[in-house]
């Protein structure tokens, strides 16, 4: 007996995706509620999140190519500087702490 495959309209993707995504719902949840494989939900959402990532929030259109690389550098720089921001506030917590040792003079 053959399965046949079920086809969906972008509009239910797009729907169902964001019924995760606005409700904070889990995948399987929302997966399970519309009988469907929680893998393809997740596929669904992670489209729908990069699509609504690479649309400029300012105009409402697409983002060029360099703006997105530009916009995934950035991103990636935010990160790297919060971990130094994280790292150097730890440091300072440390160093803040600990007395100096003392020196006998001879």
């Amino acid at each position: 007996m053959a399965i046949s495959k079920r086809k969906f309209t972008l509009e239910f993707k797009v729907d169902a995706a964001h019924r995760v995504i606005d409700s904070g719902r889990s995948v399987r949840e929302v997966a399970q509620e519309l009988s469907l494989e929680p893998s393809t939900l997740s596929r669904w959402v992670r489209d729908e999140r990069r699509r609504a990532e690479a649309i400029d929030t300012a105009t409402g259109l697409p983002l060029e190519t360099a703006e997105r690389n530009e916009l995934n550098r950035l991103r990636r720089e935010i990160a790297e500087l919060q971990k130094d921001n994280a790292f150097l506030g730890k440091a300072a917590a440390y160093f803040a702490q600990t007395p100096p040792k003392r020196r006998d003079s001879l």
